[in-house]
């Protein structure tokens, strides 16, 4: 006769694990039979998504495998993410400039954000969904800040030009192979890529966003610096 007690806790944890997503992970199952060592990290949250990293060299590979054999033909998105902490802290936030000495020490990507792992400042990202069964995978890509360059979905994907436009102008991603990597929303003549977190954003540094100030008081708080508790009586 067995000693566990199946009220005991291990049995709450195992009631607590959630079930395997199957359709899920065959998706990234057969992404992995169709790249091998080309994917490098995969992670599913069952019922939720599903997010697979591969390598930047598999990039046009990967958008393939996952249109023609995983039936993901719809392409939602394809941009970036830079994972360096700001240098210029919340400015947004206050509204307060930064010091005179300029920006502060970038420090080191938040790895530990990154959902399918990654170990470099850029990473490029492309969203994918079955127009049938509405499941989809996020795919990520590692880019090394000396070689911010890989090749271009335009032929996978139509819808990728703009995206890719977009994201070369305001990351500085170079997309090898796009027919025509021109600016959509800056000037020919702008320098610099104003999503990067180290781009200085100058207006905000001495004025705050919209809605950060002059805000309507919530139930409870007092217009300006002070608050009312309102479960206090006065």
């Amino acid at each position: 006769m067995s000693s566990a007690d199946p009220t005991g806790p291990d049995a709450d944890t195992e009631a607590a694990l959630p079930e395997p997503d199957v359709d899920r992970d065959a998706l990234v199952l057969a992404l992995r039979d169709e790249l091998g060592a080309a994917v490098l990290e995969s992670v599913v949250r069952p019922g939720v998504d599903a997010w697979v990293r591969v390598d930047p060299a598999a990039w046009v590979q990967a958008g393939e495998a996952c249109r023609d054999r995983l039936g993901l033909r719809y392409f939602c998105f394809l941009s970036a993410i830079d994972w360096m902490p700001s240098p210029f802290g919340r400015s947004e936030g206050d509204g307060v400039a930064v010091s005179a000495g300029g920006p502060s020490s970038a420090g080191e990507p938040a790895a530990d954000q990154r959902v399918a792992g990654g170990g470099t400042r850029f990473q490029l990202l492309a969203r994918l969904v079955s127009p049938t069964t509405h499941l989809g995978l996020t795919l990520k890509a590692d880019l090394p800040d000396e070689d911010l360059r890989v090749d271009s979905w335009t032929e996978v994907f139509a819808g990728a030009d703009w995206h890719e436009r977009e994201t070369w102008e305001m990351f500085g991603i170079d997309f090898t192979g796009h027919p025509h990597l021109v600016h959509i929303y800056l000037p020919g003549e702008f320098e610099g890529y104003p999503l990067r977190k180290d781009f200085p954003l100058v207006a905000r540094m001495v004025k705050p966003w919209p809605g950060i100030v002059d805000v309507e008081a919530m139930p409870g708080e007092a217009s300006g610096d002070e608050t009312v508790d309102a479960a206090e009586p006065t």
